[in-house]
């Protein structure tokens, strides 16, 4: 219904009240901003800390992985979070401690060997628990605000601030790192996401409750598709999941399941730009930490771009009469095409020739990161934290494997050769998935796991 309902609603879109839907968005930009440069301090941090602690390539390997453990362990009770308590709240208990946890990663620099070690991997491990709610509450809250028609713009804009996170941050980031050492990174982020969770807690509605909201807003989301009630009076009175039979209908899902074999190998993309492109800039390229700094913005600039304008291209087919699958699968596709020139810089040797392939790279895979509006698309409106969450765990094993992985390519090559190839592979995988797995995209109603208490 969803597709059939969205044809008329652009042009009603003038005539509305308010556009508080995109000041939600907008919020959700700079929260997943945060967050990614959260995420990616200890990647700027890593030369730094591998060379004061003098831990070897696998050692930093788990360190980098820490992180990925606990974020896919922790995504199925961050979505039961989600639909048990709404969005609001479990989102900010999120951002708060994931903030801590990254404030007293620094405690790490009192340490020495083993020691070192264990208290960087067990703070990283606590930072990525903390923030796997995250993901699948941005999923959650776009279902709730936006029509079908709209999403994919909206999706690929939040998803999109993973790029624009290394654009505002790793400058600052390495800035820090040289002037003020590696434990000061940690500090600093931390403390500005502290504060953003109390911005959180006092600007975050959801579409029947944001006193902002217009009634013509609110009637054309809802016509055009929003869950306008996700985390309503409907929800609380609603139908108990059977948690363990939503997650089997879920994964027995051919297209669903194919999504979320999609995701993990492009998220092989996202955690080598997180973890080991610093590295790869400074061990590689032999560049200054400084220099990586600015130069990994290069790609992430790209990146975010990318991200527009794959979630605006999936839009405009979407309201030119494109079936839904052809919107989202033709910019995923094209994106990891353009994703596995990455190998081309085994065989390039001028540094600038290198940015610019990364930088087209990093373009392709935000166009084709569109994997969060399709779960918007297909979750199950009784279960959308649930569906987030299991696509989001999928997605972020490769947050585990990659680091550790790479780590033992460079290991037993000594070069990034390798790697690079095992990138641009995962990116060949994500096409098959979309092209021979996936099928229609269309939106899940579950049969058998809905029971009343």
């Amino acid at each position: 219904m969803e597709h059939t309902t969205t044809a008329a609603m652009p042009a009603a879109a003038t005539k509305l009240g308010s556009r508080t839907r995109w000041t939600i968005l907008a919020i959700l930009f700079i929260v997943t901003t945060i967050n990614y440069a959260d995420r990616a301090t200890i990647a700027i941090a890593g030369p730094d800390i591998r060379k004061t602690l003098g831990l070897s390539a696998v050692q930093m390997g788990f360190v980098f992985s820490a992180f990925g453990w606990s974020y896919v362990l922790a995504q199925l009770p961050g979505g039961w979070l989600l639909d048990r308590f709404g969005s609001k709240i479990t989102y900010f208990f999120s951002i708060f401690l994931w903030s801590v946890f990254t404030m007293l990663t620094g405690v790490a620099g009192f340490f020495t060997g083993a020691a070192a070690v264990a208290t960087l991997f067990l703070l990283r491990f606590l930072v990525g628990a903390a923030e796997a709610p995250s993901f699948p509450g941005n999923s959650r809250i776009t279902s709730a605000w936006f029509p079908t028609h709209e999403r994919g713009l909206a999706s690929a804009l939040f998803n999109s601030a993973q790029y624009f996170a290394t654009v505002i941050f790793a400058p600052l980031m390495g800035w820090l790192v040289h002037s003020f050492g590696w434990e000061s990174v940690f500090l600093v982020m931390g403390g500005t996401g502290v504060v953003m969770a109390f911005v959180w807690l006092k600007a975050m509605y959801g579409p029947k409750d944001h006193p902002s909201v217009s009634a013509s807003e609110l009637a054309y989301i809802e016509a055009g598709g929003a869950l306008v009630d996700l985390d309503g009076a409907k929800r609380a009175s609603g139908p108990a999941i059977d948690t363990v039979a939503v997650i089997k209908e879920l994964l027995g899902n051919r297209m669903l399941l194919g999504v979320y074999i999609g995701q993990y190998c492009i998220n092989t993309l996202t955690y080598f730009f997180l973890t080991w492109f610093p590295v790869y800039l400074v061990q590689e390229r032999h560049m200054t930490i400084l220099k990586a700094g600015f130069v990994a913005s290069i790609p992430a600039i790209a990146g975010f771009l990318g991200g527009v304008c794959g979630g605006a291209i999936s839009d405009r087919l979407t309201k030119a009469g494109f079936s839904l699958s052809m919107s989202r699968k033709l910019p995923i596709v094209c994106g990891m095409l353009l994703s596995m020139s990455m190998v081309a810089c085994n065989y390039i040797e001028q540094d600038m020739a290198v940015v610019a392939v990364m930088a087209l790279a990093f373009f392709g895979k935000g166009v084709g990161a569109l994997g969060w509006a399709v779960v918007a698309d297909t979750s199950p409106k009784e279960a959308g934290g649930l569906s987030g969450a299991l696509f989001n765990m999928f997605g972020n094993v490769a947050g585990i494997t990659t680091p550790i992985v790479i780590g033992f390519i460079l290991q037993g090559t000594g070069s990034f050769a390798g790697a690079l190839v095992y990138v641009g592979a995962n990116a060949a995988v994500t096409i098959l998935c979309y092209v021979f797995v996936v099928g229609e995209i269309k939106r899940v109603s579950l049969v058998k796991s809905l029971s009343r208490k």
